[in-house]
């Protein structure tokens, strides 16, 4: 083909960067196919074999896929090029890794694309001795979630809700809880509504995806199972609820058994959900709502009952700190790709630990199984203006954290005041609110938004306004008189300096430097006035000839 049908092929069939795919121009093979360490063609193998395997295509200029083909070959060709990476990659899978050569019928370029294949069970891709992934169009050596990913995998024939217990019969089975669970049904299977009731038990569960043609499997022995029988689970199966003050004392415990389909409603009820006040801006009458939605309670924990790794052994956690928040914890490892991705593409899982038990639990109502469970999480707190939910992934377990208050009211603001905002910019904001690092483009695109301040590295949310006059004594001393929060003073001088232009050393020295000693301690007032310094610094309005006024206002 010529190079612009090669160059329209390649569109057609690779148009985007992503973590399945990647394109470089490698002129040279040389030092190219096995150099420098995550920059190299057996590195990017790796990264994209760790995800879910993709294409590397070499010849390609990165941008406009321009066809600029390999130019220096070295000792490498399409023979030899296969066995060679693959002495470089352990554990990359031999039988589906292909490599394909085009070269250009008018200008007699050749590319080279390789087809990776994912990475075998449990094995992840090694390069260099090390094991790389991708993350959007970056290479970096693999992170401890998704190499645990790898390492922990669960192929559906292991599922372990699916084994059937030969010895447990229907009458092993909870009669309050088989009655709840055809309750639910019906609202998850209308289709049904005219046929359950002239089912018996042993059809109803077999519908429900339950049993397996009349036996009883864990899965359903988890869901339904009576208390006293437990034993035929180990008796591992179990909800602890746990309250505790926020500064981590205990107060107040209790521990749910089986039938878990029960002990959710169980667990609710414990949880003190009281209700929340708070003003708006511009009111004196206070909003009032429940502390958490109910599905933001309800979510999390059929969530960490679905996906639980209950070959541990290990209990599910539900800690209540009380007024504050609550926190949701399972023990296994988080299966979809990340919780952005499921968050901001909306995006259904692919794989489930307990498939049979979420099948399970789908035909009762208990789970979101289309994607939008964890993103109606954050929807919710966010129509609360409370902060988005926490995940965490470390010790190989899921834990969750839903805050059931207002944690900074400039983040609440900027909600209200911005409700076009996408769940995107909120992540945004959160990363600020909960003080975790930004990127440069992040910092720059929230600047431009005026939702921050601060330089990199110390930057706050703000949304402020001031009350607009020229008057520079009146000014300050709008500033000197207006509480003492740090963030908020600072950004108050910034916003007067940015409108006003330079200040004059008369409003330094006659307004705000009285102010700042008469009313707060040495520690305090150097606190304060570093602070004051900073802002005048940052916004570039600092008059050189006064540098005697900082002198005096520093002592």
């Amino acid at each position: 083909m010529t190079e612009l049908e090669l160059k329209n092929y390649i569109q057609d069939n690779f148009p985007k960067e992503n973590e399945k795919c990647e394109w470089k121009e490698f002129k040279s093979l040389k030092n190219s196919i096995s150099g420098k360490a995550g920059e190299d063609v057996i590195s990017y193998i790796s990264a994209i074999a760790n995800m879910k395997g993709g294409h590397l295509i070499i010849g390609i200029k990165d941008g406009n896929l321009d066809v600029v083909g390999i130019q220096d070959f070295t000792d490498y060709n399409i023979d030899n090029i296969k066995f060679r990476i693959l002495g470089n990659c352990t554990n990359l899978p031999s039988e589906n890794f292909e490599i394909e050569e085009f070269t250009t019928s008018d200008t007699n370029k050749t590319i080279w694309i390789f087809k990776i294949p994912k990475h075998q069970y449990r094995l992840p891709v090694y390069a260099h001795k090390k094991c790389w992934q991708r993350i959007d169009d970056n290479i970096v050596q693999i992170t401890k979630a998704r190499l645990d990913a790898i390492l922990e995998e669960v192929k559906l024939s292991e599922d372990w809700t699916k084994e059937i217990i030969n010895k447990a019969t229907i009458n092993d089975l909870d009669q309050n809880a088989i009655a709840k669970a055809k309750i639910e049904f019906k609202k998850r299977n209308p289709k049904y509504n005219h046929e359950i009731d002239n089912w018996d038990t042993a059809k109803f569960l077999d519908k429900a995806k339950l049993t397996i043609k009349g036996k009883i499997t864990r899965a359903c022995f988890i869901l339904l199972g009576k208390e006293e029988e437990e034993h035929f689970l180990n008796s591992t199966v179990k909800i602890r609820w746990n309250l505790k003050t926020v500064d981590n004392q205990d107060k107040d415990f209790e521990i749910f058994s089986i039938p878990l389909i029960l002990a959710v409603d169980e667990v609710y009820k414990k949880i003190r959900n009281l209700k929340y006040r708070y003003l708006r801006e511009g009111t004196l009458f206070p909003d009032e709502i429940i502390r958490y939605d109910p599905f933001c309670i309800r979510e999390p924990l059929n969530n960490a009952i679905s996906h639980q790794d209950y070959s541990k052994g290990a209990r599910i956690n539900v800690v209540e700190f009380e007024d504050d928040h609550l926190v949701f914890s399972n023990y296994g490892t988080f299966l979809p790709k990340s919780v952005e991705d499921v968050v901001l593409n909306d995006s259904p899982e692919e794989s489930y630990r307990n498939p049979f038990l979420v099948e399970a639990m789908k035909n009762l109502d208990m789970i979101e199984t289309q994607g939008g469970g964890i993103r109606k999480i954050f929807n919710f707190q966010r129509e609360r203006f409370f902060p988005m939910p926490d995940y965490d992934f470390s010790n190989q377990k899921v834990k969750v954290t839903i805050t059931g208050k207002i944690l900074n009211e400039e983040f609440a603001k900027i909600l209200i005041k911005n409700k076009q905002l996408s769940l995107e910019d909120i992540l945004l904001l959160e990363k600020v609110q909960k003080q975790k690092s930004i990127s440069d483009e992040e910092y720059k695109y929230l600047k431009k938004c005026k939702f921050i301040e601060g330089r990199k590295g110390n930057v706050f949310l703000s949304f402020k306004t001031i009350a607009p006059t020229k008057d520079d004594e009146l000014n300050a001393a709008y500033f000197a008189n207006k509480s003492f929060d740090d963030p908020y003073f600072k950004d108050m001088i910034v916003k007067y300096l940015q409108k006003n232009g330079k200040v004059k050393r008369k409003a330094i020295e006659g307004l705000i430097i009285p102010k700042l000693s008469a009313t707060l301690s040495d520690k305090k007032k150097k606190t304060k006035v570093t602070n004051f310094l900073s802002a005048l610094r940052m916004s570039g309005k600092i008059i050189s000839t006064e540098h005697a006024t900082w002198e005096m206002v520093k002592k």
